[in-house]
Formats: structure tokens, sequence, C-alpha cells
């Protein structure tokens, strides 16, 4: 099973926020266990480091980065994408390419905390929470 990850599920893990921190982090460990395959939008890349580096400094902010491609795949975000993401009904853009890199990537589910804002997202959003209970103990990838 292939899930995109939304930025938001990535920094709970990376900035320890609570009350998210421990869903967002079995998530984590889920993906990097192989359980399933977890993809980032490419656009989420340069996001979170900026967001680290403004928070923790560029060390912490590089070593992040590196830490999530030993996790995530990427999913593209090129002009097919882009296109897709104007031509969906989202009131926030950043949340329409994010919703069309996880089509285009053929997710099986858009992990968010923000299920409301991904309602008319063309993959099934869901909370870590729920796709956690999802996964039977011995899921792996092959």
């Amino acid at each position: 099973m292939t899930v995109l990850v939304e930025i938001n599920v990535v920094l709970d893990v990376l900035l320890n926020r609570e009350p998210f921190a421990d869903a967002s982090a079995a998530l984590w460990e889920a993906i990097k266990s192989g359980r399933c395959k977890g993809l980032l939008p490419a656009h989420a890349f340069p996001t979170i480091y900026y967001l680290i580096h403004k928070e923790r400094g560029s060390g912490v902010a590089k070593r992040s980065i590196r830490a999530m491609r030993t996790v995530f795949a990427v999913a593209a975000v090129d002009g097919e994408v882009i296109d897709r993401s104007l031509d969906l009904d989202f009131t926030d853009f950043e949340d329409a390419v994010t919703a069309a890199a996880a089509e285009a990537a053929s997710a099986d589910y858009l992990l968010t905390r923000d299920s409301k804002g991904f309602r008319n997202s063309p993959v099934s959003a869901l909370p870590p929470e729920a796709f956690l209970a999802m996964l039977e103990p011995g899921d792996t990838q092959p």
C-alpha cells in the first residue's frame, strides 16, 4: 500500500509537535519498517527545510531532509501535477498540489491531519491514526 504524507504530518515528527507527534512518528516507523510505502510531494522538501531552518538552524534542517530521504520516496510535482491542481476544487493551492501529486503517483491514501481540507481530493484522505488502524501487524511491502 502506498501513502502520500502531507507536510504537517512530517513536521509533527521533526518538530515534536504535540499532541500529534506520537501518531505521526508511528506512521513514519510503519513506512521505515516497510509496512507501507511512503511518498512526500517534491515541494515538501524545500518547504520543510525552510521551516526547520528558521526554527532550528541549517544543520538540523539538512539532517532532517536526509532522514526524510531515507524513509520517503519523492512524488513528482511537474507541469501536469500543477495543471491538475488548478482543476481541483480546493481553496488552498498547496493542498491541491499535494492531492494532485498523490493522484499522479497512484497513492492509495493521502495522510493528513486536515481531512476537511482534502475532502475534494481525488485520493482518499485519512488521518495517520485511521490509516495505522487499517494496517495489519505483519504487513510489509514487497
